[in-house]
């Protein structure tokens, strides 16, 4: 048997491999699904690339690769037997759990017990070898086996303690000076010293000097300003703001380049103002409430814990597990896949993008979008329990509603990989992470229909010099209106007044502080308090060609298919400490913003000159440049010392910059990395003849625009795999003439095929006014009738909306406490709290955070 089963696997041991070091083995969940070993199927693990495919999917790996070995892996769940005494008797068929699993399934580990199976599988004829069988597999095939077996899990990190352990005190800490120079830290309204940046800051403990981070891939963190401030004064160590708290805070070391302990961080704080003893503690690293609860009411009214609720099952209705503060992903995404257009985008194009995802779909958005959206939305994970398994739990007086919901471990993993807070377990702002996924969505599509286009609209902002009158009107993009909150609005005053005044004489009696009292603000009056004129800070009015006062108002340019507003709840106190408004907004079902519509420039009015600020550059970036041409292009030479501090040859970063438009550092970035290969990488820039002159750069639309027919012979390349040439030429344009991005282009992008064959070769060569969003490029009879094909994809109509979703957090900071959300369906509100899906007795509308409106199509 053992020389037979040797044979049998001998045309397949150049595909099985032994995992090594670094290779993440998936034995937990499907790629495409939410399938694990307790499904019914089992799952089916690739002893190529370890990844992990459900029954209905691994058929579509083996017909895409061709790799025809798995490990099928089955855990069985089942309830103990009971012996005389009472007690659970353990058994189990293997003596064993080998599976380094963690359960899917909310079971009570005292009454259950696992049973686990384990076999390889030889497609396409399922021929199944169980496992272990060591004495007749051969060696190679054994070792790899056990390896996946014993392989621990992906998302899998290591205990606290151990990171604890990793850091050590800074040998800087006991002897740091710190300067007498008065510097006090604001509670708020922080921004780096030499730029406008205002997340991602670092307090240096030296010189109290507020300066930015890092640049981070995904385009978030700085501008460097931190370290560049190290390399001027030596001054080596600063703190993350917003990371301080009574256990401490994220402390680097800039002279041993990692993150440090400081045994003084609580006085070297306080030399600035700041009382980190007063901050919201924590517990493991973790923000929690278990020190600083708000009032019980808060989390009875929007859980709605004080009446029983009715569980509900099906298509829409799957709950998603809480991995640890994670319930600001779980809302955002309840919410975003109750839209049509998100799961037209996703879901209606599941099968497509399934077959077409990359090798490893783990590291595909879309594809992950699409398994989200379906766990949520086919019901498949939400079944309500059969009636013999309800009668059995009535008898024994144990009835619990078993709603389990799916686990986004493998989504988590993916959209928050490389952001410095998303990728930790702490919480976060759901406001934060919303915009975060808008982002990603932007980024990723690559289809006639960009389901974000619903949230996109247009700002219109006034600007006017106080001194000379003139005014400048400029447009930008945004997704979401942020709402202020006036407390000096609140309609029940009179009696906050009393309750403060109670409260002062309970506190100098030592008596118990009396209930608190809740402001209750119109709705009115923050929409108000949006309109409201608003100072500029450090304006700069081109009439005078100095600084001047200046004040803005914001108006509605577009009103978009669905409109988000943010309740503006979170402040920080005068202690440094962060904290939550107490507020209760009447927020309404119907919202009209029709009287917000932008309206220009108005008769009479009279514009401030088109002139920008004189900009001092330094002296070593002038010099870096003097030995350019005489046309030097204008670049944003901020991404080019980005990209240069990251080790690129400077000369590179300058064309990178330059052919991307000056779109920023993540864009050059991206072209650095498309482009290295090329012999001429590092040569210097040169400006095409073709070009005018006197265009200036940033305005260059499109990379496209920069660049001559793609190269012949790669045209040919490619047609000669039997691909139109029209395709070949869009793949190659889209790809910044790279021939294997190309190919997966076409491969990812077969409906432009379609569309492009009415186009001639003459069609191809013409700018493409959106080449870095493809997205963009199909024209939409819902945009403006307006709007230039080089703006923002909008669509504009009126602004009349009805509520159908708001997300509400209880706690007393974004950092801690947990979210929920409710969403309308079927004309019946729904609550979403983690894995549990009920219908909504008395929605909290007037606690809520963030809320989410449709356009009313009766407009």
């Amino acid at each position: 048997m053992a020389t037979d089963l040797g044979e049998l696997l001998v045309p397949y041991m150049p595909t099985i491999r032994v995992p090594r070091t670094g290779d993440r083995v998936f034995k937990s969940e499907c790629a495409f699904s939410y399938d694990s070993p307790e499904s019914e199927g089992g799952l089916y693990v690739c002893i190529n690339s370890f990844l992990g495919f459900g029954r209905e999917h691994v058929e579509r790996h083996y017909h895409k690769t061709g790799q025809s070995v798995y490990m099928h892996l089955k855990r069985h769940v089942k309830e103990k037997a009971t012996g005389a005494a009472g007690g659970a008797i353990p058994r189990r068929r293997n003596g064993k759990v080998f599976l380094d699993l963690e359960l899917n399934r909310d079971f009570n580990g005292v009454d259950y017990e696992y049973e686990d199976e384990a076999k390889l599988v030889i497609f396409p004829d399922h021929f199944e070898i169980p496992l272990p069988n060591i004495e007749e597999l051969p060696a190679l095939v054994s070792i790899a086996c056990d390896a996946v077996l014993n392989a621990s899990s992906p998302y899998k990190k290591q205990e606290a303690d151990s990171w604890e352990e990793e850091i050590q005190v800074s040998r800087h800490a006991r002897s740091l000076r710190q300067q007498e120079n008065g510097v006090r830290i604001p509670p708020s309204g922080w921004k780096c010293a030499k730029c406008e940046m205002r997340e991602n800051l670092w307090l240096n403990l030296t010189d109290g000097s507020v300066l930015c981070g890092k640049w981070f891939f995904d385009g978030s963190g700085g501008n460097g300003h931190a370290l560049e401030h190290y390399k001027e004064t030596n001054f080596p160590l600063a703190v993350k703001l917003n990371t301080i708290t009574p256990d401490g805070a994220d402390i680097y070391s800039f002279d041993e380049e990692e993150a440090v302990l400081d045994p003084d961080i609580s006085e070297h704080l306080l030399h600035f103002g700041i009382d980190m003893l007063q901050m919201p503690k924590t517990e493991n690293g973790h923000h929690t409430d278990n020190h600083v609860q708000p009032r019980v009411s808060d989390w009875e009214g929007i859980q709605e814990s004080s009446v029983k609720l009715k569980p509900v099952y099906g298509s829409g209705y799957t709950g998603i597990k809480n991995l640890g503060n994670s319930c600001y992903l779980s809302t955002t995404m309840q919410v975003l896949f109750s839209i049509p257009e998100f799961q037209r985008a996703y879901v209606g194009n599941l099968q497509r993008i399934f077959d077409y995802s990359p090798l490893d779909p783990t590291q595909d958005f879309s594809t992950q979008m699409a398994k989200l959206g379906h766990g949520l939305l086919s019901g498949q994970y939400s079944k309500p329990p059969v009636k013999s398994e309800l009668i059995e739990q009535v008898m024994k007086e144990e009835y619990k509603q078993q709603q389990r919901g799916i686990s986004p471990k493998m989504f988590k993993a993916l959209v928050s990989k490389g952001h410095p807070e998303f990728s930790s377990n702490r919480q976060q702002d759901a406001h934060e992470f919303f915009l975060h996924l808008i982002n990603l969505v932007e980024r990723n599509n690559s289809g006639s229909e960009n389901p974000s286009d619903v949230f996109r609209f247009l700002v219109e902002e006034r600007v006017m010099c106080c001194q000379t009158q003139k005014v400048r009107y400029t447009q930008r993009v945004d997704y979401l209106m942020q709402l202020p909150v006036p407390l000096e609005a609140a309609s029940n005053r009179e009696e906050l007044i009393a309750y403060e005044s109670k409260r002062k004489e309970a506190e100098e009696n030592m008596r118990p502080p009396p209930e608190p009292v809740r402001a209750r603000i119109p709705f009115t009056a923050c929409l108000q308090a949006f309109t409201e004129p608003e100072n500029v800070p450090d304006f700069w009015s081109s009439a005078l060609q100095a600084k001047s006062a200046g004040v803005k108002t914001s108006r509605f340019a577009s009103f978009p298919e669905y409109m988000v507003v943010q309740i503006k709840k979170f402040t920080f106190g005068v202690d440094w400490v962060p904290k939550k408004l107490d507020v209760s907004v009447d927020v309404p079902d119907f919202l009209d913003l029709n009287r917000l519509r932008a309206t220009g420039l108005q008769a009479g009015e009279a514009e401030l000159p088109d002139l920008t600020p004189p900009i001092v550059i330094p002296e070593n970036t002038r010099d870096s440049t003097t030995n350019n041409s005489l046309e030097s292009p204008e670049l944003d030479e901020s991404s080019v010392m980005q990209l240069a501090e990251m080790g690129f040859p400077l000369e590179a970063c300058r064309k990178a910059v330059y052919y991307t438009g000056n779109m920023g550092a993540e864009m050059a970035f991206n072209w650095i990395i498309a482009h290295m290969e090329e012999p001429d990488f590092a040569e210097p820039l040169a400006i095409p003849t073709y070009m005018e002159p006197d265009l200036p750069g940033p305005s260059f639309p499109t990379i496209s625009a920069l660049g001559n027919q793609p190269p012949e012979e790669s045209i040919s390349i490619l047609t000669s795999m039997g691909f139109p040439r029209h395709h070949t030429i869009q793949a190659l344009k889209a790809t910044n003439n790279n021939l294997e991005r190309a190919l997966d282009w076409i491969f990812t992008h077969p409906d432009c095929e379609d569309e492009s064959e009415a186009m001639s070769d003459t069609t191809d060569t013409e700018l493409n006014n959106n080449s870095f969003s493809n997205a963009n490029a199909h024209s939409d009879s819902s945009l403006s009738p307006d709007q230039d094909l080089s703006s923002p994809r909008v669509r504009d109509g009126p602004g009349r909306y009805e509520l159908f979703a708001f997300i509400s957090h209880m706690g007393s900071s974004t950092m801690s406490g947990h979210y929920v959300c409710h969403i309308k369906k079927e004309g019946r509100w729904l609550i979403y709290n983690d894995h549990k899906v009920c219908l909504s007795e008395r929605p909290p509308k007037d606690l809520g955070y963030m809320y989410f409106y449709r356009r009313l199509s009766s407009c």
